[in-house]
């Protein structure tokens, strides 16, 4: 296997980097987690930090001792770690499982009079994808654009065009029905309201919308408290579920007929995932706050309180007045705290009821979905909620409706409720590496890669489908390699790996020539092919051997 000398750099992380949502900061110090990720490299934790051995050449000379590298310079400087070279073996993947790797389309790809965006630039961008063998593309179906006036009046026109440009190039699509606002969240660049007839609905009666325990609405999804309530123009939520997406099946039949669409991803909560709106940034959230509870509107609270009542405490039909707010820490709240009121017989009873919420709207859905699409490939997707998740606790998750702390296994029960439906799993943030987190945000006690083997595990153990994305933009070959070791997982006894891999997302910064190379490279990998470079190490500088 090839093996080439890298020169180890080191940058100072800007301060800036820590504020704020987060981001994928490149701390060229930060090295892997695992010891295994690194052949040939021994570490140990005597020191503040990690010392690393690695082989050393200095110019002129041969490679014999090993010598000590300290992963922690002086915090004050930016200096480089000159004449050293770490060697170390990329993972082999030719041979192995094919993953068809699709790319998520711009959110704004279709404009709100139904329009493609750029055409001409879209379909050059769509053939150099095909040209390095992509299987396919994601397409959001707006249901703001599309049912954006009148209910039951649908405009698909916009979709038709650009799914006949795809189906010319000879490309799949995976269709999102997007029943959630685009703006406001990570990475959008464009603003998709709700329908306008729904948002009228809202300016009478604000309970059609998830809500804080302060009281603020947030119009980014409908409550799923709705669901059987006939307030949307006399239709339920689930019945307008239905309807758009049943209007979706006819209109583009040829394409299904075609196997042209080879996947439906059901939008079922805020970004079109199964969750609550726990931590929006329009209403103040930063990462790593905790997030707030999101079922203070009438209907959820409503059904509280029924709980409560067939539990026989009719006191605990209220939510809990001991979490304080969006950006508090587990440890400075007292529910949350170790030995908090999450763990208490009403703390339970609550998060039972929460979580229970969550998976039921998920049941209905899907159910709708399947009488929509039946016989087309369905699937869900979870965000991954990974910080707080070295606590006992698991704060982040618990609001976002993963009742999910260190004594309970909150992802199983979500896979059963997919797998009762056929539905595929599709999960976020395999790219991330948990040093990288500790390193760029020590204080919240993150871990991607426990929270992705949890997930995915709960997924193939219930027999169904794994599907993945990146949580965050990923254009360095360190990334590309954390989600390749996910989608294959070394030596699993049951050969398993993910179904496909949907990359975000097509944008300028992809089509950039250096990007774009370790973009076909990651390509060929994830379809088993083999590469030529195996060796060169991500995102650092690289010199050859003198």
């Amino acid at each position: 296997m090839a093996v080439s000398s890298i020169r180890l750099t080191h940058t100072v992380i800007p301060v800036s980097a820590k504020l704020g949502t987060p981001a994928r900061v490149s701390a060229r110090r930060s090295l892997p987690f695992s010891v295994g990720d690194w052949r040939g490299v021994s570490t140990f934790s005597g020191a503040r930090r990690p010392l690393v051995f690695a082989k050393v050449k200095q110019r002129g000379e041969s490679i014999e001792d090993q010598v000590p590298i300290e992963d922690s310079m002086d915090d004050s400087t930016d200096e480089l770690v000159d004449e050293q070279f770490l060697h170390f073996e990329e993972r082999d993947f030719a041979g192995t499982a094919r993953v068809p790797v699709y790319v998520m389309l711009p959110l704004g790809v279709i404009d709100m009079n139904s329009e493609v965006v750029e055409a001409e630039e879209l379909l050059d961008q769509l053939r150099t994808l095909k040209s390095v063998n992509v299987d396919g593309v994601m397409v959001d179906c707006w249901w703001g654009i599309v049912e954006a006036h009148t209910p039951q009046v649908y405009n698909w026109s916009g979709y038709k065009k650009l799914f006949q440009m795809i189906r010319e190039l000879g490309l799949k699509i995976q269709v999102v029905m997007s029943f959630h606002e685009c703006g406001g969240n990570v990475g959008d660049d464009v603003h998709i309201q709700l329908p306008e007839w729904v948002r009228e609905t809202g300016e009478s009666n604000p309970d059609i919308y998830f809500t804080d325990r302060a009281g603020t609405r947030n119009a980014e999804c409908l409550t799923w408290g709705i669901d059987k309530q006939r307030v949307l123009r006399g239709r339920t939520a689930l019945e307008v579920y239905f309807d758009y997406m049943r209007s979706f099946r006819v209109e583009f039949d040829e394409f299904f007929e075609d196997n042209i669409i080879t996947e439906i991803e059901v939008g079922l909560g805020p970004c079109g995932e199964l969750r609550y709106p726990s931590y929006p940034a329009k209403n103040g959230w930063k990462y790593p706050g905790i997030g707030e509870f999101q079922c203070y509107d009438k209907y959820l609270m409503k059904s509280l309180k029924e709980a409560a009542e067939v539990r026989g405490h009719s006191f605990w039909g209220r939510g809990p007045d001991n979490t304080e707010s969006y950006n508090s820490t587990p440890h400075g709240t007292g529910f949350f705290r170790d030995g908090g009121d999450y763990d208490s017989y009403y703390g339970r009873f609550f998060l039972n009821w929460y979580s229970r919420v969550l998976i039921d709207h998920g049941d209905r859905v899907l159910s709708m979905a399947n009488l929509a699409f039946e016989g087309i490939c369905i699937s869900a997707k979870l965000s991954g909620i990974h910080w707080w998740y070295k606590t006992a606790s698991h704060a982040a998750e618990l609001t976002a409706g993963f009742y999910n702390p260190a004594n309970r296994d909150g992802y199983g029960p979500i896979a059963a409720m997919l797998k009762k439906h056929d539905a595929a799993l599709n999960f976020t943030c395999v790219e991330l590496r948990t040093l990288v987190q500790h390193e760029d945000y020590p204080e919240a006690l993150a871990d991607p890669e426990g929270l992705v083997w949890q997930v995915l595990n709960a997924a193939w153990d219930a027999g169904i489908p794994v599907a993945s994305e990146n949580a965050l933009p990923c254009y360095d070959r360190e990334g590309y390699n954390k989600i390749l070791e996910n989608a294959k997982p070394l030596n699993d006894p049951d050969g398993r790996h993910l179904s496909c891999f949907t990359y975000l997302r097509l944008n300028q910064t992809l089509m950039q020539s250096q990007n774009f190379i370790e973009f076909e490279r990651f390509v060929k990998r994830m379809h088993g092919e083999s590469v030529p470079d195996l060796g060169l190490a991500p995102k650092i500088q690289e010199t050859k051997s003198e």
